[in-house]
Protein backbone atom coordinates (compact mmCIF):
# COMPACT_ATOMS: atom_id res chain seq x y z
CA UNK A 1 0.00 0.00 0.00
CA UNK A 2 1.20 3.53 -0.74
CA UNK A 3 2.80 4.88 2.33
CA UNK A 4 0.91 8.22 2.53
CA UNK A 5 -2.10 6.31 3.39
CA UNK A 6 -0.23 4.68 6.84
CA UNK A 7 -0.59 6.18 9.41
CA UNK A 8 1.99 5.70 12.56
CA UNK A 9 0.17 6.11 16.21
CA UNK A 10 2.02 6.14 19.61
CA UNK A 11 0.66 3.44 21.82
CA UNK A 12 2.20 4.02 24.70
CA UNK A 13 5.79 4.28 26.26
CA UNK A 14 7.26 4.64 22.97
CA UNK A 15 5.66 1.90 21.44
CA UNK A 16 4.21 2.57 17.67
CA UNK A 17 1.31 0.72 15.86
CA UNK A 18 1.13 1.42 11.85
CA UNK A 19 -2.71 1.74 10.55
CA UNK A 20 -3.60 2.80 7.33
CA UNK A 21 -5.78 6.17 7.47
CA UNK A 22 -8.74 3.84 6.19
CA UNK A 23 -8.67 2.20 9.78
CA UNK A 24 -8.53 4.66 11.91
CA UNK A 25 -11.01 6.35 9.86
CA UNK A 26 -13.22 3.61 10.86
CA UNK A 27 -12.37 3.28 14.31
CA UNK A 28 -13.33 6.68 14.99
CA UNK A 29 -16.32 6.32 13.47
CA UNK A 30 -17.30 3.80 15.37
CA UNK A 31 -16.58 5.56 18.13
CA UNK A 32 -18.51 8.42 17.21
CA UNK A 33 -21.49 5.65 16.30
CA UNK A 34 -20.87 4.79 20.27
CA UNK A 35 -20.94 8.78 21.36
CA UNK A 36 -24.37 9.18 19.46
CA UNK A 37 -25.98 6.29 21.10
CA UNK A 38 -24.90 6.98 24.42
CA UNK A 39 -26.20 10.55 24.00
CA UNK A 40 -29.57 9.24 22.65
CA UNK A 41 -30.10 7.01 25.60
CA UNK A 42 -29.41 10.47 28.16
CA UNK A 43 -32.21 12.34 25.89
CA UNK A 44 -34.57 9.62 25.86
CA UNK A 45 -34.31 8.90 29.93
CA UNK A 46 -34.37 12.90 29.93
CA UNK A 47 -37.82 12.92 28.44
CA UNK A 48 -39.03 10.66 30.92
CA UNK A 49 -38.32 12.57 34.24
CA UNK A 50 -40.55 14.03 36.54
CA UNK A 51 -41.16 16.93 37.99
CA UNK A 52 -38.07 17.87 40.52
CA UNK A 53 -36.51 20.37 42.36
CA UNK A 54 -33.06 21.28 44.13
CA UNK A 55 -32.57 21.28 47.43
CA UNK A 56 -32.37 19.34 50.28
CA UNK A 57 -34.81 18.47 52.84
CA UNK A 58 -34.40 18.57 56.54
CA UNK A 59 -36.15 17.29 59.75
CA UNK A 60 -35.69 20.07 62.21
CA UNK A 61 -37.37 20.60 65.68
CA UNK A 62 -38.68 23.78 67.11
CA UNK A 63 -37.22 22.83 70.62
CA UNK A 64 -34.22 20.71 69.89
CA UNK A 65 -32.52 19.69 72.54
CA UNK A 66 -35.96 17.78 73.55
CA UNK A 67 -36.75 16.68 69.83
CA UNK A 68 -39.93 18.43 70.16
CA UNK A 69 -42.26 20.36 67.52
CA UNK A 70 -40.91 17.95 64.73
CA UNK A 71 -41.19 20.19 60.84
CA UNK A 72 -39.63 19.60 57.06
CA UNK A 73 -37.53 22.48 56.27
CA UNK A 74 -36.34 22.65 52.49
CA UNK A 75 -33.33 24.66 51.47
CA UNK A 76 -32.00 25.84 48.00
CA UNK A 77 -30.47 28.07 45.79
CA UNK A 78 -32.08 29.02 42.39
CA UNK A 79 -30.77 32.36 40.12
CA UNK A 80 -28.37 32.93 42.89
CA UNK A 81 -30.74 33.10 45.80
CA UNK A 82 -30.44 30.56 48.18
CA UNK A 83 -34.58 30.00 49.74
CA UNK A 84 -35.70 28.20 52.45
CA UNK A 85 -39.41 26.89 52.79
CA UNK A 86 -41.17 24.77 55.34
CA UNK A 87 -42.54 21.25 54.01
CA UNK A 88 -46.14 19.82 55.51
CA UNK A 89 -45.26 16.18 56.77
CA UNK A 90 -47.52 14.58 54.46
CA UNK A 91 -45.70 15.99 51.13
CA UNK A 92 -41.76 15.31 52.51
CA UNK A 93 -41.89 12.16 50.36
CA UNK A 94 -43.37 13.48 47.15
CA UNK A 95 -40.72 16.29 47.29
CA UNK A 96 -37.65 13.90 48.52
CA UNK A 97 -38.79 12.36 45.01
CA UNK A 98 -38.71 15.34 43.47
CA UNK A 99 -34.85 16.30 44.76
CA UNK A 100 -33.93 12.66 43.62
CA UNK A 101 -35.31 13.27 40.09
CA UNK A 102 -33.37 16.34 39.90
CA UNK A 103 -29.93 14.74 41.14
CA UNK A 104 -30.67 12.51 38.43
CA UNK A 105 -31.26 14.85 35.67
CA UNK A 106 -28.31 17.20 36.96
CA UNK A 107 -25.91 13.42 36.95
CA UNK A 108 -27.47 13.26 32.60
CA UNK A 109 -26.69 16.47 31.72
CA UNK A 110 -23.17 16.51 33.02
CA UNK A 111 -22.38 12.91 31.22
CA UNK A 112 -24.44 14.78 27.91
CA UNK A 113 -21.60 17.08 28.22
CA UNK A 114 -18.57 14.82 28.26
CA UNK A 115 -19.75 12.76 25.94
CA UNK A 116 -20.38 15.91 23.41
CA UNK A 117 -16.88 16.90 24.32
CA UNK A 118 -15.37 13.81 23.34
CA UNK A 119 -17.67 13.30 20.54
CA UNK A 120 -15.97 17.12 19.43
CA UNK A 121 -12.56 15.89 19.78
CA UNK A 122 -12.98 12.64 18.10
CA UNK A 123 -14.56 14.24 15.20
CA UNK A 124 -11.66 16.95 15.06
CA UNK A 125 -8.82 14.27 15.16
CA UNK A 126 -11.17 11.90 12.46
CA UNK A 127 -10.70 15.15 10.35
CA UNK A 128 -7.03 15.43 10.93
CA UNK A 129 -5.84 12.05 10.17
CA UNK A 130 -8.45 12.07 7.24
CA UNK A 131 -6.85 15.52 6.06
CA UNK A 132 -2.65 13.82 6.99
CA UNK A 133 -3.84 10.52 4.93
CA UNK A 134 -4.70 12.58 1.92
CA UNK A 135 -1.63 14.69 1.07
Amino acid sequence: MDPQFHCVVRVKRGLTRKYSIYMLYHMTTEKLKQLENEIQRIKKELSGLGPMRPGTLSLQYKAPAEKKGPYYQLSYTHKMKSRTQYVRPEWADDIRGQIEVYKRFRKLIEEWIDLSIEYSQTRIKQAKETERGGT
